[in-house]
Protein backbone atom coordinates (compact mmCIF):
# COMPACT_ATOMS: atom_id res chain seq x y z
CA UNK A 1 0.00 0.00 0.00
CA UNK A 2 1.32 3.29 -0.90
CA UNK A 3 0.83 6.03 1.29
CA UNK A 4 1.62 8.64 -1.36
CA UNK A 5 -1.24 7.93 -3.30
CA UNK A 6 -4.02 7.99 -0.83
CA UNK A 7 -6.15 10.76 -2.28
CA UNK A 8 -7.04 13.84 0.61
CA UNK A 9 -10.49 12.23 2.55
CA UNK A 10 -13.45 14.62 3.82
CA UNK A 11 -13.45 15.26 7.22
CA UNK A 12 -10.60 17.93 8.01
CA UNK A 13 -8.32 18.61 10.93
CA UNK A 14 -8.92 21.95 11.37
CA UNK A 15 -10.14 24.55 14.01
CA UNK A 16 -14.05 24.69 14.08
CA UNK A 17 -16.40 26.06 16.47
CA UNK A 18 -17.77 24.02 18.60
CA UNK A 19 -20.60 22.21 19.52
CA UNK A 20 -23.73 23.66 20.95
CA UNK A 21 -24.25 22.07 25.12
CA UNK A 22 -27.52 20.48 24.40
CA UNK A 23 -25.92 18.43 21.48
CA UNK A 24 -23.31 17.01 23.51
CA UNK A 25 -25.25 16.11 26.60
CA UNK A 26 -27.43 14.39 24.08
CA UNK A 27 -23.93 12.35 22.42
CA UNK A 28 -23.08 11.66 26.40
CA UNK A 29 -26.30 10.46 27.25
CA UNK A 30 -27.00 8.13 23.95
CA UNK A 31 -23.45 6.34 25.05
CA UNK A 32 -23.86 6.38 28.70
CA UNK A 33 -27.38 5.13 29.36
CA UNK A 34 -27.28 1.81 27.22
CA UNK A 35 -23.85 1.35 28.99
CA UNK A 36 -24.77 2.13 32.10
CA UNK A 37 -28.11 -0.07 31.70
CA UNK A 38 -26.02 -3.22 30.28
CA UNK A 39 -23.64 -3.13 33.42
CA UNK A 40 -26.57 -2.95 35.84
CA UNK A 41 -27.81 -5.99 34.53
CA UNK A 42 -25.23 -8.30 34.40
CA UNK A 43 -22.77 -9.81 37.00
CA UNK A 44 -19.08 -9.27 38.21
CA UNK A 45 -18.29 -11.64 35.08
CA UNK A 46 -20.54 -9.66 33.13
CA UNK A 47 -18.83 -6.60 33.84
CA UNK A 48 -15.69 -7.84 32.92
CA UNK A 49 -16.68 -9.25 29.96
CA UNK A 50 -18.22 -6.12 29.12
CA UNK A 51 -14.76 -4.03 30.38
CA UNK A 52 -12.64 -6.52 28.02
CA UNK A 53 -14.42 -6.14 25.25
CA UNK A 54 -14.50 -2.14 25.76
CA UNK A 55 -10.91 -2.33 26.26
CA UNK A 56 -10.31 -4.85 23.09
CA UNK A 57 -12.53 -2.44 20.84
CA UNK A 58 -11.65 0.29 21.62
CA UNK A 59 -8.38 1.12 20.30
CA UNK A 60 -9.65 -0.71 17.23
CA UNK A 61 -11.59 2.05 16.63
CA UNK A 62 -9.39 5.17 17.39
CA UNK A 63 -6.54 3.39 14.70
CA UNK A 64 -9.22 2.15 12.16
CA UNK A 65 -10.32 6.12 12.10
CA UNK A 66 -6.79 6.29 10.13
CA UNK A 67 -6.99 3.57 8.14
CA UNK A 68 -11.05 4.74 6.93
CA UNK A 69 -9.70 7.88 6.09
CA UNK A 70 -6.28 6.40 3.93
CA UNK A 71 -8.94 4.21 2.21
CA UNK A 72 -7.00 1.21 3.78
CA UNK A 73 -9.71 -0.75 5.71
CA UNK A 74 -8.96 -3.77 3.63
CA UNK A 75 -5.58 -3.31 4.91
CA UNK A 76 -6.77 -3.92 8.62
CA UNK A 77 -8.51 -7.07 7.55
CA UNK A 78 -5.19 -8.46 5.98
CA UNK A 79 -3.05 -7.43 8.67
CA UNK A 80 -5.51 -9.02 11.29
CA UNK A 81 -5.39 -12.49 9.22
CA UNK A 82 -2.05 -12.12 8.27
CA UNK A 83 -0.26 -11.75 11.36
CA UNK A 84 -0.74 -15.32 12.56
CA UNK A 85 2.46 -16.79 11.28
CA UNK A 86 3.89 -14.06 13.92
CA UNK A 87 1.74 -15.63 16.15
CA UNK A 88 2.98 -18.87 15.53
CA UNK A 89 6.92 -17.85 15.08
CA UNK A 90 7.15 -16.18 18.10
CA UNK A 91 5.51 -19.02 20.41
CA UNK A 92 7.89 -21.29 18.34
CA UNK A 93 10.88 -18.88 19.68
CA UNK A 94 9.88 -18.19 23.63
CA UNK A 95 7.86 -21.39 23.98
CA UNK A 96 5.07 -18.83 25.85
CA UNK A 97 1.30 -18.35 24.24
CA UNK A 98 1.68 -15.01 26.02
CA UNK A 99 4.75 -12.28 25.75
CA UNK A 100 6.83 -9.69 23.80
CA UNK A 101 8.17 -12.55 21.20
CA UNK A 102 4.15 -12.67 19.91
CA UNK A 103 3.40 -8.68 20.11
CA UNK A 104 6.76 -8.45 17.90
CA UNK A 105 6.21 -11.04 15.47
CA UNK A 106 3.02 -9.89 14.62
CA UNK A 107 4.08 -6.65 14.17
CA UNK A 108 7.14 -7.74 11.82
CA UNK A 109 4.40 -9.60 9.90
CA UNK A 110 2.03 -6.99 10.08
CA UNK A 111 4.62 -4.48 8.67
CA UNK A 112 5.68 -7.20 6.19
CA UNK A 113 1.96 -7.46 4.85
CA UNK A 114 2.65 -3.79 3.94
CA UNK A 115 5.26 -4.33 2.75
CA UNK A 116 4.64 -6.89 0.35
CA UNK A 117 1.61 -5.75 -0.99
CA UNK A 118 3.42 -2.49 -1.96
CA UNK A 119 6.09 -4.18 -4.10
CA UNK A 120 3.28 -6.55 -5.55
CA UNK A 121 1.52 -3.81 -6.45
CA UNK A 122 4.28 -1.74 -7.42
CA UNK A 123 6.48 -4.21 -9.25
CA UNK A 124 4.04 -7.24 -10.53
CA UNK A 125 1.85 -4.28 -12.07
CA UNK A 126 -1.48 -6.28 -9.73
CA UNK A 127 -3.91 -3.84 -8.45
CA UNK A 128 -3.71 -3.06 -5.15
CA UNK A 129 -7.01 -4.82 -4.06
CA UNK A 130 -5.80 -7.86 -5.77
CA UNK A 131 -2.21 -8.23 -4.37
CA UNK A 132 -3.49 -7.45 -0.65
CA UNK A 133 -5.62 -10.00 -1.08
CA UNK A 134 -2.88 -12.40 -2.59
CA UNK A 135 -1.07 -11.58 0.57
CA UNK A 136 -2.76 -12.19 3.58
CA UNK A 137 -4.43 -15.54 2.56
CA UNK A 138 -0.82 -16.54 1.32
CA UNK A 139 0.36 -15.37 4.83
CA UNK A 140 -3.01 -16.83 6.61
CA UNK A 141 -2.50 -20.07 5.16
CA UNK A 142 1.46 -20.10 6.02
CA UNK A 143 0.20 -19.52 9.80
CA UNK A 144 -2.23 -22.24 9.51
CA UNK A 145 0.14 -24.81 8.64
CA UNK A 146 2.85 -23.57 11.02
CA UNK A 147 0.43 -23.88 13.39
CA UNK A 148 -0.61 -27.51 12.64
CA UNK A 149 2.68 -28.83 12.07
CA UNK A 150 5.46 -27.20 14.12
CA UNK A 151 3.20 -26.75 17.62
CA UNK A 152 0.99 -29.67 17.04
CA UNK A 153 0.74 -30.56 20.74
CA UNK A 154 0.11 -27.04 21.72
CA UNK A 155 -2.93 -25.51 22.64
CA UNK A 156 -2.49 -23.16 20.17
CA UNK A 157 -6.14 -23.16 18.15
CA UNK A 158 -6.75 -21.76 14.74
CA UNK A 159 -10.37 -21.46 15.62
CA UNK A 160 -9.59 -19.85 18.32
CA UNK A 161 -7.84 -16.99 17.05
CA UNK A 162 -11.02 -16.70 14.16
CA UNK A 163 -14.09 -16.51 16.99
CA UNK A 164 -12.55 -15.69 20.21
CA UNK A 165 -13.73 -16.84 23.53
CA UNK A 166 -14.36 -13.30 25.23
CA UNK A 167 -17.62 -14.83 27.33
CA UNK A 168 -14.77 -17.27 29.16
CA UNK A 169 -11.69 -14.64 29.47
CA UNK A 170 -13.21 -13.18 32.47
CA UNK A 171 -13.12 -16.61 34.25
CA UNK A 172 -9.60 -16.98 33.58
CA UNK A 173 -8.48 -14.04 36.56
CA UNK A 174 -5.93 -13.36 38.70
CA UNK A 175 -5.83 -11.18 42.08
CA UNK A 176 -4.28 -7.59 41.44
CA UNK A 177 -4.39 -5.74 44.79
CA UNK A 178 -7.36 -8.23 46.15
CA UNK A 179 -9.39 -8.12 43.09
CA UNK A 180 -9.90 -10.99 40.23
CA UNK A 181 -8.60 -9.11 37.06
CA UNK A 182 -9.02 -11.18 33.88
CA UNK A 183 -5.51 -11.97 32.81
CA UNK A 184 -6.54 -10.90 28.81
CA UNK A 185 -7.23 -7.43 30.53
CA UNK A 186 -4.28 -6.22 31.39
CA UNK A 187 -2.87 -6.69 28.23
CA UNK A 188 -5.80 -4.95 26.14
CA UNK A 189 -5.15 -2.08 28.65
CA UNK A 190 -1.81 -1.42 28.24
CA UNK A 191 -3.20 -1.61 24.34
CA UNK A 192 -5.20 0.66 25.32
CA UNK A 193 -3.00 2.92 26.76
CA UNK A 194 -0.78 2.45 23.78
CA UNK A 195 -2.62 3.63 21.44
CA UNK A 196 -4.12 6.45 22.99
CA UNK A 197 -0.37 7.82 23.92
CA UNK A 198 0.40 7.09 20.13
CA UNK A 199 -2.24 8.64 18.61
CA UNK A 200 -1.52 11.64 20.93
CA UNK A 201 1.67 12.01 20.59
CA UNK A 202 2.07 11.69 16.70
CA UNK A 203 -1.42 13.65 16.52
CA UNK A 204 0.04 15.84 14.30
CA UNK A 205 1.69 13.58 12.12
CA UNK A 206 -1.12 11.19 11.91
CA UNK A 207 -3.30 13.85 10.33
CA UNK A 208 -0.90 15.30 7.96
CA UNK A 209 -0.20 12.30 6.44
CA UNK A 210 -3.43 10.79 6.59
CA UNK A 211 -4.64 14.03 4.95
CA UNK A 212 -2.31 15.12 2.52
CA UNK A 213 1.23 12.96 2.43
CA UNK A 214 2.90 14.96 -0.23
CA UNK A 215 2.30 18.18 2.08
CA UNK A 216 3.50 16.23 5.02
CA UNK A 217 7.35 15.05 3.15
CA UNK A 218 7.22 18.21 1.85
CA UNK A 219 7.70 19.68 5.59
CA UNK A 220 9.94 17.21 6.61
CA UNK A 221 7.55 14.08 7.64
CA UNK A 222 8.31 10.81 6.17
CA UNK A 223 4.70 9.76 4.92
CA UNK A 224 6.54 6.24 4.68
CA UNK A 225 8.16 5.87 8.08
CA UNK A 226 4.41 7.12 9.97
CA UNK A 227 2.44 5.01 7.94
CA UNK A 228 4.40 1.77 8.53
CA UNK A 229 4.40 3.08 12.33
CA UNK A 230 0.79 2.41 11.99
CA UNK A 231 0.41 -0.49 10.46
CA UNK A 232 3.16 -2.42 13.42
CA UNK A 233 0.22 -0.18 15.98
CA UNK A 234 -2.36 -1.87 13.78
CA UNK A 235 -0.75 -5.35 13.71
CA UNK A 236 0.54 -5.42 17.93
CA UNK A 237 -3.45 -3.96 18.71
CA UNK A 238 -4.81 -6.76 16.62
CA UNK A 239 -2.64 -9.68 17.87
CA UNK A 240 -2.79 -8.37 21.75
CA UNK A 241 -6.74 -8.64 21.30
CA UNK A 242 -6.96 -12.27 19.41
CA UNK A 243 -6.88 -14.26 22.12
CA UNK A 244 -10.02 -12.82 24.31
CA UNK A 245 -12.09 -11.69 21.03
CA UNK A 246 -10.68 -13.19 18.14
CA UNK A 247 -9.65 -12.06 14.61
CA UNK A 248 -14.07 -11.46 13.90
CA UNK A 249 -14.40 -8.86 16.40
CA UNK A 250 -11.10 -7.46 15.76
CA UNK A 251 -11.86 -6.84 12.33
CA UNK A 252 -15.37 -5.42 12.77
CA UNK A 253 -13.86 -3.12 15.18
CA UNK A 254 -11.21 -2.04 13.29
CA UNK A 255 -13.52 -0.74 10.42
CA UNK A 256 -17.14 -0.07 11.12
CA UNK A 257 -17.05 2.20 13.84
CA UNK A 258 -14.99 4.51 12.07
CA UNK A 259 -16.83 4.00 9.23
CA UNK A 260 -19.80 5.22 11.37
CA UNK A 261 -17.74 8.03 13.06
CA UNK A 262 -17.03 8.81 9.53
CA UNK A 263 -20.60 9.39 8.32
CA UNK A 264 -21.52 11.44 11.34
CA UNK A 265 -18.88 13.94 11.18
CA UNK A 266 -16.50 15.70 9.61
CA UNK A 267 -14.06 16.64 12.30
CA UNK A 268 -10.77 14.16 13.19
CA UNK A 269 -11.17 15.04 16.54
CA UNK A 270 -14.92 14.33 16.81
CA UNK A 271 -14.33 11.25 14.41
CA UNK A 272 -12.17 9.77 16.74
CA UNK A 273 -14.39 10.38 19.55
CA UNK A 274 -17.68 8.94 17.68
CA UNK A 275 -16.08 5.60 16.87
CA UNK A 276 -14.75 4.97 20.41
CA UNK A 277 -18.27 5.47 21.08
CA UNK A 278 -19.93 3.00 18.79
CA UNK A 279 -17.04 0.92 19.79
CA UNK A 280 -18.15 1.10 24.01
CA UNK A 281 -22.07 0.81 23.00
CA UNK A 282 -21.37 -1.91 21.10
CA UNK A 283 -19.49 -4.14 23.45
CA UNK A 284 -21.84 -3.15 26.35
CA UNK A 285 -25.26 -3.54 24.59
CA UNK A 286 -23.83 -6.48 22.43
CA UNK A 287 -22.82 -8.34 25.22
CA UNK A 288 -26.23 -8.04 27.33
CA UNK A 289 -28.10 -8.80 23.50
CA UNK A 290 -25.82 -11.98 23.81
CA UNK A 291 -26.70 -12.78 26.92
CA UNK A 292 -30.81 -12.92 26.46
CA UNK A 293 -30.79 -14.37 23.01
CA UNK A 294 -28.12 -17.37 24.52
CA UNK A 295 -25.45 -16.47 21.32
CA UNK A 296 -21.48 -15.93 20.59
CA UNK A 297 -20.53 -12.56 22.58
CA UNK A 298 -18.08 -11.68 20.24
CA UNK A 299 -20.33 -11.86 17.23
CA UNK A 300 -23.08 -10.60 18.43
CA UNK A 301 -20.99 -6.72 19.48
CA UNK A 302 -19.64 -7.09 15.79
CA UNK A 303 -23.62 -7.44 14.85
CA UNK A 304 -24.65 -4.37 16.77
CA UNK A 305 -21.88 -2.71 15.59
CA UNK A 306 -23.34 -3.23 11.69
CA UNK A 307 -26.32 -2.14 13.27
CA UNK A 308 -25.19 1.31 14.51
CA UNK A 309 -23.32 1.53 10.97
CA UNK A 310 -26.75 0.86 8.91
CA UNK A 311 -28.47 3.57 11.60
CA UNK A 312 -25.69 5.72 10.15
CA UNK A 313 -26.00 5.13 6.57
CA UNK A 314 -29.90 5.79 6.71
CA UNK A 315 -30.36 8.47 9.33
CA UNK A 316 -26.74 11.06 9.07
CA UNK A 317 -27.84 14.28 9.05
CA UNK A 318 -25.65 15.06 6.27
CA UNK A 319 -24.33 11.99 4.50
CA UNK A 320 -27.36 9.30 5.33
CA UNK A 321 -29.70 8.46 2.48
CA UNK A 322 -32.73 10.24 4.59
CA UNK A 323 -30.35 13.28 5.22
CA UNK A 324 -29.75 13.47 1.67
CA UNK A 325 -33.34 12.98 0.34
CA UNK A 326 -34.50 15.71 2.54
CA UNK A 327 -31.94 18.01 1.36
CA UNK A 328 -32.54 16.85 -2.64
CA UNK A 329 -36.27 17.66 -1.14
CA UNK A 330 -35.48 20.98 0.32
CA UNK A 331 -33.25 22.06 -3.22
CA UNK A 332 -35.76 21.25 -5.35
CA UNK A 333 -38.53 23.29 -3.35
CA UNK A 334 -36.40 26.49 -3.37
CA UNK A 335 -35.47 26.04 -7.22
CA UNK A 336 -38.96 25.70 -7.71
CA UNK A 337 -40.11 28.64 -5.33
CA UNK A 338 -37.35 30.42 -7.10
CA UNK A 339 -38.63 29.70 -10.74
CA UNK A 340 -42.53 30.88 -9.83
CA UNK A 341 -41.13 34.41 -8.27
CA UNK A 342 -38.64 34.82 -11.34
CA UNK A 343 -40.99 34.44 -13.91
CA UNK A 344 -43.99 36.33 -12.23
CA UNK A 345 -41.26 39.38 -12.18
CA UNK A 346 -40.79 39.45 -15.87
CA UNK A 347 -44.29 38.88 -16.65
CA UNK A 348 -44.65 42.07 -14.45
CA UNK A 349 -42.16 43.57 -16.66
CA UNK A 350 -44.12 42.45 -19.73
CA UNK A 351 -47.42 43.44 -18.81
CA UNK A 352 -47.28 45.47 -15.54
CA UNK A 353 -51.49 45.22 -16.15
CA UNK A 354 -51.93 41.72 -16.81
CA UNK A 355 -52.75 39.20 -14.31
CA UNK A 356 -50.59 35.52 -14.31
CA UNK A 357 -53.46 32.64 -13.91
CA UNK A 358 -52.42 30.56 -11.03
CA UNK A 359 -52.50 27.62 -13.27
CA UNK A 360 -49.59 29.00 -15.02
CA UNK A 361 -47.78 29.67 -11.35
CA UNK A 362 -48.60 25.69 -10.69
CA UNK A 363 -46.99 25.30 -14.38
CA UNK A 364 -43.71 27.09 -13.33
CA UNK A 365 -43.36 25.71 -10.22
CA UNK A 366 -43.91 21.66 -11.19
CA UNK A 367 -42.05 22.21 -14.37
CA UNK A 368 -39.19 22.92 -12.08
CA UNK A 369 -39.60 20.03 -9.78
CA UNK A 370 -42.77 17.93 -9.92
CA UNK A 371 -46.09 18.42 -9.58
CA UNK A 372 -46.06 17.22 -5.57
CA UNK A 373 -43.43 19.26 -5.20
CA UNK A 374 -44.78 22.06 -6.90
CA UNK A 375 -47.74 22.75 -5.47
CA UNK A 376 -45.94 22.45 -2.14
CA UNK A 377 -43.52 25.38 -3.25
CA UNK A 378 -46.60 27.38 -4.23
CA UNK A 379 -48.29 26.89 -0.41
CA UNK A 380 -44.42 27.57 1.12
CA UNK A 381 -44.89 31.19 -1.28
CA UNK A 382 -47.76 32.33 0.07
CA UNK A 383 -47.25 31.08 3.80
CA UNK A 384 -44.18 33.17 3.46
CA UNK A 385 -45.88 36.14 1.58
CA UNK A 386 -44.20 36.57 -1.71
CA UNK A 387 -47.28 35.89 -3.67
CA UNK A 388 -50.80 36.60 -3.44
CA UNK A 389 -54.30 36.01 -4.79
CA UNK A 390 -55.44 39.16 -6.01
CA UNK A 391 -58.54 38.01 -8.23
CA UNK A 392 -60.11 34.90 -8.65
CA UNK A 393 -57.67 32.40 -10.45
CA UNK A 394 -54.60 34.80 -10.53
CA UNK A 395 -51.77 35.59 -8.60
CA UNK A 396 -49.05 38.46 -8.09
CA UNK A 397 -45.81 39.43 -6.34
CA UNK A 398 -46.32 40.85 -2.71
CA UNK A 399 -43.42 43.17 -1.77
CA UNK A 400 -40.97 40.97 -0.03
CA UNK A 401 -41.29 38.96 -2.97
CA UNK A 402 -40.73 41.43 -5.80
CA UNK A 403 -37.63 41.99 -4.03
CA UNK A 404 -36.81 38.43 -3.66
CA UNK A 405 -37.64 38.09 -7.85
CA UNK A 406 -35.89 41.31 -8.34
CA UNK A 407 -32.10 39.68 -7.04
CA UNK A 408 -33.43 36.42 -8.99
CA UNK A 409 -33.92 37.72 -12.52
CA UNK A 410 -30.63 40.23 -11.69
CA UNK A 411 -28.07 37.16 -10.89
CA UNK A 412 -29.66 35.77 -14.27
CA UNK A 413 -29.00 38.55 -16.48
CA UNK A 414 -25.73 39.57 -15.02
CA UNK A 415 -24.83 35.85 -15.73
CA UNK A 416 -25.71 35.90 -19.63
CA UNK A 417 -23.72 39.12 -20.01
CA UNK A 418 -20.71 37.41 -18.49
CA UNK A 419 -21.22 34.21 -20.66
CA UNK A 420 -21.03 36.37 -23.66
CA UNK A 421 -18.35 38.52 -22.61
CA UNK A 422 -15.81 35.83 -21.61
CA UNK A 423 -16.68 33.25 -23.68
CA UNK A 424 -18.35 34.59 -26.81
CA UNK A 425 -21.34 32.25 -27.18
CA UNK A 426 -24.48 32.82 -29.04
CA UNK A 427 -27.45 34.58 -27.52
CA UNK A 428 -29.31 31.83 -28.01
CA UNK A 429 -27.29 29.53 -26.11
CA UNK A 430 -27.15 31.97 -23.08
CA UNK A 431 -30.21 31.31 -21.02
CA UNK A 432 -30.45 28.07 -19.79
CA UNK A 433 -27.19 27.90 -18.13
CA UNK A 434 -28.09 31.43 -16.87
CA UNK A 435 -31.73 29.86 -15.63
CA UNK A 436 -29.77 26.93 -13.37
CA UNK A 437 -26.60 29.21 -11.90
CA UNK A 438 -28.96 31.92 -10.80
CA UNK A 439 -30.25 30.11 -7.73
CA UNK A 440 -26.56 29.37 -6.41
CA UNK A 441 -25.44 33.26 -6.95
CA UNK A 442 -25.68 34.93 -3.64
CA UNK A 443 -25.22 39.22 -3.13
CA UNK A 444 -21.44 38.77 -2.58
CA UNK A 445 -21.28 36.87 -6.36
CA UNK A 446 -23.93 39.52 -7.91
CA UNK A 447 -21.22 42.64 -6.57
CA UNK A 448 -18.47 40.55 -7.78
CA UNK A 449 -20.48 40.12 -11.56
CA UNK A 450 -21.13 43.25 -11.67
CA UNK A 451 -17.90 45.04 -11.21
CA UNK A 452 -15.93 42.68 -13.45
CA UNK A 453 -19.09 44.03 -16.32
CA UNK A 454 -18.36 47.62 -15.45
CA UNK A 455 -21.93 47.60 -14.10
CA UNK A 456 -24.06 46.94 -17.21
CA UNK A 457 -27.81 48.33 -17.48
CA UNK A 458 -28.74 45.44 -19.52
CA UNK A 459 -27.89 41.75 -21.06
CA UNK A 460 -26.84 40.76 -24.37
CA UNK A 461 -30.84 40.25 -25.42
CA UNK A 462 -31.49 44.30 -24.45
CA UNK A 463 -33.49 43.44 -21.82
CA UNK A 464 -32.94 45.94 -18.16
CA UNK A 465 -30.81 44.32 -15.67
CA UNK A 466 -32.99 44.96 -12.69
CA UNK A 467 -30.76 47.17 -10.35
CA UNK A 468 -29.44 46.10 -7.00
CA UNK A 469 -32.16 45.78 -4.37
CA UNK A 470 -32.88 44.73 -0.70
CA UNK A 471 -33.82 41.23 -1.91
CA UNK A 472 -30.60 38.55 -0.18
CA UNK A 473 -30.82 36.09 -3.30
Amino acid sequence: MNPERNPAPRPSPGPRPGLPAWRIGLAVGAVSAPTAWALAASDEIGRWTIALGIASSVPCALLGCYLVLRRMSLLGDAISHAVLPGIAVGFLLSGALIGPAIILGAMAVGMLTALLTQLLSNLGRVPEDASMGVVFTSLFAVGVLVITNAARDVDLDPGCVLYGLIELAAIDSRPVFGLEVPRSFGAMAFALALTIGFVTLLWKELSLVSFDPALATAVGISATVVHYALMAMVAGVTVAAFEAVGSILVVAMLIVPAATAHLLTDRLPRMLLVASAVAVLSAAVGYRLAVLWNTSVAGMMAVVSGGLFASAVVGSPRHGLLGRAWHRLALSLRIAREDVLARLFRAEEESPSRPVASGSARGWASSAAGRLVGAIALRQLRARDFIRADEVDSVALTGPGRDEARELVRSHRLWESYLSTHFDLPPDHLHDPAERIEHFIGPALRAELSAELDRPDADPHGRAIPPEGTGNG
